[in-house]
């Protein structure tokens, strides 16, 4: 579990929600938070996956409780919301990181099903979790969110259509959102990481190609999972208090708007 020794005030003793927290980003950001003190419910579709970053979170001596979920389904969001309260309390903290990319693609080869599903899967899924659980948040006048974009929302660059377009929609969402809950005093901000070392670029991107990518970035190499989860610690702590509807680019200097 990564811990660099420094505490964000406003985690520790929080009950935090990371959805998508099975693999990469988003088991990063359950680690990062479960290091900062907070109580962190994990939730994905893989009770494998989940049960192997819980036992990392635990090892390493943070408390972290598996929840198997599909963000697609709002019955589902309900439970998960329920099974939080019952176990650590109202959710305070919440990363909305689920989601899937596609293969790049011209945009008349997307059939309307594939369209339709990046569209659920990127964008419906954020609109259902928010309405799960920003309700209760204002209600009880505190929380901190952050949803999960990409820099495929913010630069054309030839990804999937269908990608591109739900997380592009999904930082309006965001301050929506932001824009409807910040008078309750509940913060949501956006993160918008470009490409992040994970199990299928080290393993099937030939070197030439990656080699060919870090020179796309002007602080010279690509993402990791720490560097986007130590962004949305921040985001969701108190030292980002003063700060909501903004998305981040943890782009390695790659998108300069």
């Amino acid at each position: 579990m990564t811990d660099n020794g420094s505490r964000y005030a406003g985690i520790a003793g929080r009950t935090a929600v990371v959805t998508g927290g099975s693999r990469g980003i988003g088991a990063e950001i359950a680690r990062v938070l479960a290091a900062q003190g907070a109580s962190v419910v994990v939730s994905g579709r893989d009770a494998d996956a989940l049960g192997t970053v819980v036992g990392e979170i635990r090892v390493a001596g943070g408390t972290a409780h598996p929840v198997v979920a599909d963000v697609t389904d709002a019955d589902a969001l309900a439970a998960l919301r329920q099974e939080t309260e019952a176990t650590y309390g109202p959710t305070e903290l919440l990363a909305v990181v689920a989601g899937g990319g596609g293969r790049p693609s011209a945009l008349a080869d997307v059939t309307p099903e594939v369209w339709r599903a990046g569209l659920e899967a990127n964008l419906t899924s954020v609109f259902l979790t928010l309405r799960e659980f920003l309700p209760g948040m204002k209600e009880r006048g505190r929380g901190a969110i952050v949803t999960m974009s990409s820099s495929s929302g913010r630069l054309p660059y030839h990804p999937a259509p269908q990608y591109a377009a739900a997380k592009a929609g999904l930082l309006m969402l965001t301050r929506e959102a932001a824009f409807e809950a910040g008078p309750a005093g509940v913060r949501v901000n956006a993160l918008a990481p470009a490409m992040t070392m994970n199990d299928a670029i080290r393993t099937h991107l030939p070197e030439t190609m990656l080699a060919n990518a870090v020179k796309s970035f002007p602080l010279g190499r690509i993402g990791t999972p720490t560097d986007t989860a130590e962004a949305a610690a921040f985001l969701l702590s108190d030292a980002a208090s003063w700060i909501t509807g903004v998305t981040l680019d943890v782009a390695g200097g790659q998108v300069m708007l």
